[in-house]
């Protein structure tokens, strides 16, 4: 018995990235969700996204771009957890 694959479309696509969606370039946790004209999607940390940037808007049909997310992190852990 063979089980066929569901059909994904945008439609049922998630839209919001989480802490689970890591970068295709090196692991780190992606902020950038570039999908492609075959239907494939890349996903890339702030750096690679920045670093690829010109090119991923050349070919990409839609991007989703949560880097503002970034912005929203402490950088010191707060008193009760050093």
């Amino acid at each position: 018995m063979t089980r066929e694959r569901p059909i994904v479309t945008t439609a049922v696509a998630p839209s919001a990235l989480t802490a689970a969606d890591r970068c295709d370039r090196c692991g780190a946790q992606a902020y950038l969700r570039v999908e492609l004209a075959s239907g494939l999607e890349l996903l890339f940390c702030a750096h690679h996204a920045r670093e690829h940037g010109e090119k991923l808007q050349e070919v990409a049909v839609t991007m989703t771009d949560e880097t503002h997310k970034l912005g929203d992190t402490p950088t010191i852990a707060p008193e009760g957890e050093r």
